[in-house]
């Protein structure tokens, strides 16, 4: 008896996520045609970019920074016994600009914009406001939901791009803590041990963070059910499910740069 449950629960399980997978596609496609479709919200755009990259940036810059001078100061000590100390600037920029930086960054963008976008829209479709746009003659998903994926999309690599550079900064004033190098000679350093094809896929990549974690949270938001309760459970389970896709990406970005 208790396998025939087991058994049925799994398959109903599986028909959900399935089920769940169709939205996202369908979710996905409506989004790529409102996002072609004219007319354009571009004044909402800008907001959006405003909220999506303008305040996000205390928060970024402040991970940034403690991130850079933990990394420095923590690896010194294992490079002076082997006599490397001065792979230290290398080590900090391959480490910061390949992996450490675009996915920090996004997992605060995924706790900050997706967790908020989450809120707000499951607050609107739970209040009903949705709806009166609709009646308003108002495209809700091109001014609600496009404007807010198109900006996390460009927005998320540009904190990315300032996250690497205030950590490399903050390295160059860790690695001053214990000894004397300039500015120019310490980034020297540390660049010359990045390629091209170092820096193309770590930056390419963040713009699938920024469009994951716009994407997920205002589908979780226009999913919220009935109920104030719903309206956390929506932010919730975006920061979670945006954070799980950060690292799957991230996984296969890893996997398909290896190959190449």
């Amino acid at each position: 008896m208790e396998t025939v449950r087991e058994k049925n629960g799994f398959v109903a399980s599986m028909k959900r996520q399935f089920s769940l997978t169709g939205d996202y596609i369908f979710f996905l496609f409506r989004f790529v045609k409102e996002l072609i479709k004219p007319p354009y919200e571009w004044k909402e755009f800008i907001y959006q970019g405003y909220r999506a990259g303008y305040k996000s940036l205390p928060l970024v810059s402040i991970t940034a920074l403690i991130m850079g001078l933990v990394l420095t100061l923590q690896s010194r000590p294992s490079l002076v016994v082997f006599g490397a100390e001065s792979l230290l600037p290398g080590m900090v920029s391959v480490s910061v600009i390949k992996e450490i930086g675009p996915v920090i960054t996004a997992l605060i963008c995924a706790g900050k914009i997706s967790s908020g976008f989450g809120a707000e829209l499951g607050s609107m479709q739970v209040t009903e406001q949705i709806d009166a746009m609709e009646v308003s003659a108002i495209n809700p998903f091109k001014y609600l939901v496009v404007t807010r994926i198109a900006a996390t999309t460009l927005m998320v690599p540009l904190l990315v791009v300032l996250a690497d550079a205030i950590s490399l900064f903050a390295s160059y004033i860790a690695v001053n803590i214990h000894d004397t190098v300039s500015l120019r000679h310490f980034f020297i350093m540390a660049l010359s041990k990045l390629d091209f094809i170092d820096i193309l896929p770590a930056l390419i990549k963040t713009f699938f963070f920024g469009f994951v974690i716009g994407l997920i949270g205002c589908y979780k938001g226009l999913h919220a059910l009935s109920g104030t309760a719903s309206v956390g459970k929506a932010a919730n389970s975006a920061v979670v499910s945006a954070s799980l896709a950060i690292f799957i990406l991230d996984l296969l970005t890893v996997q398909i740069t290896d190959l190449l």
